[in-house]
């Protein structure tokens, strides 16, 4: 939180490489503040923090309209082409201590490709990858982010009719984070309503989770 009149969110984007990570964080934020675009390699090589100035109309609280800053972490993703799961881990983990420290973390978001498939295998390796950055409560502070909509729409599903045909490994992960998440065409510059609806889902999911904040520390394993 901030001050009486304002409210700030702190988040991290978390998945591998090419899914729409760092374009996730930039629709969040409005803005380009992270490097994103197509790579035959991983393209965020380090942690960075961005800072979205004051959004007015997005939430009220006991009566008053309240202004609105996200911060977003951008992280490197897990797989890397070039850093060690380790080398990965210890840099999430000393940017979140870092950045988020103080605060807490609001939400990891779990970015995750719509245009394919979550193999078991994968999704065993990222779960395990998350639950040592934030501990045995992860799954509270943990929502998932779709990312290239724009392949789904274009075969003809609507969000219920993917979920409808989604694999038995994605519907697990879902269930596993109290349904927290949510559909994003991070394939064009979405528009300010755009972006207001989804911050509204985000703050809808904080509010679910009481407000409450994971704390986060310096640690090594």
């Amino acid at each position: 939180m901030a001050g009486s009149n304002e409210m700030t969110i702190n988040l991290v984007v978390l998945g591998r490489t090419q899914t729409g990570k760092s374009a996730a964080g930039n629709s969040l934020l409005g803005s380009s503040d992270f490097e994103s675009h197509l790579s035959p390699s991983s393209v965020t090589t380090c942690c960075s923090l961005g800072c979205s100035c004051h959004i007015s109309r997005i939430i009220r609280r006991n009566g008053c309209e309240l202004a609105l800053r996200v911060r977003v972490l951008d992280t490197p993703s897990y797989p890397h082409s070039d850093l060690s799961k380790e080398q990965v881990r210890d840099m999430v983990r000393s940017a979140l201590a870092h950045h988020f420290g103080e605060e807490g973390l609001h939400l990891a978001l779990l970015v995750l490709r719509a245009d394919l498939p979550l193999c078991p295998d994968e999704n065993d390796h990222t779960i395990q990858f998350i639950q040592e950055l934030l501990g045995p409560t992860w799954k509270d502070f943990t929502a998932v982010i779709f990312t290239h909509t724009d392949k789904t729409e274009e075969a003809g599903f609507s969000e219920e009719e993917y979920l409808h045909s989604a694999s038995s490994t994605l519907l697990s992960l879902l269930s596993s984070v109290q349904q927290k998440y949510i559909f994003l065409d991070n394939q064009k510059t979405i528009i300010k309503e755009e972006r207001a609806i989804i911050l509204r889902k985000l703050l809808n999911f904080i509010r679910q989770n009481n407000y409450q904040v994971l704390l986060l520390k310096h640690s090594k394993e």
